[in-house]
Formats: structure tokens, C-alpha cells, sequence
């Protein structure tokens, strides 16, 4: 899938470039509204995160446009403007979702996927049920993962720690929300369940040298994906 990301702070949007294509996106990047323009027009995105305010051409004059085309790819404004009537504006502009600066980047990919599977696109699973992250794929249904063409056998808790590791990668993952995620209310483990599980996990996933995909955050939890992202 490929994101065309405007933004004129260069402090903002190289590092958030980065970690969108460490999460297996195409990115491209724009400082400037001319030539955001320019791309936009030019290339077919799967989504279009534009800044409000842009020198030559504003984000929101970039969405009229393309609307006025008839085009209607996924957008997504980053922008200071927080009153009521600004997020009018923008969505009367034809914008699909509004983020207001300074904001959490998990929350940004969460609405970057949102956006994404409104539009009908998923960016982790395709019609198989298979969950792809770097050089591991992992076959839901039936349990099996597969690295470098080799194939690994999981128990049902590691695949679905596996699957909830790969539909959030890059994004840290305490320990609270895996206990939430894999178990009940009612069958709450110990707390170094999670810890035993994990290394299972990485025997099987991260065996003969393989490069590293399951990343300790010492005192908070784990990050998933073939580089972390601190």
C-alpha cells in the first residue's frame, strides 16, 4: 500500500516516514503543498495524510482538489487547528479524519489502519488469513508460521500471540493489554505466563540466527517487527 505523507515540519515527517515503512508501507514524502500536489496527482495513493497548513498550496485546498476529481482516496489531516469549526472545514473539504498535533503515534497508526480497512484495503492479511511481517508469515487457521521458506509449528496460545504481535507491529505492547488480549477475564494467568510464552515464541520464530523480531522494552512490554523503534 502506498501513503503519500505531506508536511512542511522535516523534524515531523521523516521520522513518521520511517516508521510508516517499517510497518511495510510505501511511502512518499512532501514538504510543500506544490509539490504534495504534484504527487498526488501524479501517482494513485491508498491514503493521503496531508498537513492543514502548507506553504504554495494548503492541505486543504490539495483534498478540494482531488475531490473535485472525483477522486476518493482515503485523507487524513494533521493539523493545530482544534476548534469545532475548523474540523468542519475539513471535513466538509472532504477529508475522512482529522488528528490534531501534538497527538500519540499509535494513535495515528490505529487511524491509519481504520482508514485503510474502511477503504477496503488491509494491510496485514489477504483473502488466505495470512499475516506477513519481514521475512515471517504466519497461517492463522491453521496455526503455522513460516520463516525464510522453513516451517514452524505453533501451539494455539503462540499463534495467537504471534497474530497479535503482527497485526500491530511496530507498536508498543504492554503486558496488560497481551494478558487482555489472549485471555479471558475469568482465566487470568500469572503475570510470567506472558514472559515463558514469549520465549517459546522466540525459540521457534527466532531460530539459526535469525535476525531478531520480537523486541524487549525493558519495564514496559514488547515491540514487534525485524527493527525496533524506541
Amino acid at each position: 500500500m502506498r501513503i503519500l505523507l505531506v508536511d512542511d515540519e522535516i523534524e515531523l515527517t521523516d521520522p513518521l516516514g520511517r516508521v510508516l515503512t517499517r510497518q511495510g508501507y510505501i511511502v512518499d514524502l512532501a514538504y510543500d503543498g506544490k509539490s504534495g500536489n504534484q504527487l498526488a496527482q501524479s501517482k494513485n495513493y491508498d491514503l493521503l495524510i496531508l498537513d492543514w497548513m502548507l506553504p504554495e498550496k494548503t492541505g486543504l485546498e490539495i483534498c478540494q482538489q482531488i475531490r473535485t476529481q472525483g477522486k476518493t482516496t482515503p485523507v487524513l489531516f494533521l493539523t493545530a487547528k482544534d476548534t469545532l469549526d475548523d474540523r468542519v472545514q475539513g471535513l466538509d473539504a472532504g477529508a475522512d479524519d482529522y488528528l490534531v498535533k501534538p497527538f500519540e503515534l499509535r494513535e495515528l497508526l490505529a487511524r491509519v489502519r481504520a482508514l485503510l480497512r474502511r477503504a477496503g484495503i488491509d494491510h496485514h492479511s489477504n483473502t488466505t488469513g495470512r499475516l506477513v511481517v519481514a521475512d515471517l508469515e504466519l497461517d492463522v487457521e491453521n496455526q503455522i508460521a513460516y520463516r525464510q521458506g522453513k516451517m514452524i509449528e505453533l501451539s494455539q496460545k503462540e499463534s495467537s500471540l504471534l497474530q497479535y504481535f503482527m497485526e500491530n507491529s511496530g507498536q508498543l505492547l504492554t503486558h496488560h493489554q497481551i494478558m487482555q488480549n489472549l485471555w479471558t477475564n475469568s482465566e487470568q494467568p500469572e503475570s510470567n505466563v506472558i514472559a515463558a510464552l514469549i520465549r517459546l515464541l522466540r525459540r521457534k520464530i527466532e531460530a539459526d540466527s535469525q535476525s531478531q523480531l520480537i523486541h524487549t522494552v525493558y519495564g514496559k512490554g514488547y515491540r514487534f517487527g525485524s527493527t525496533v523503534i524506541e
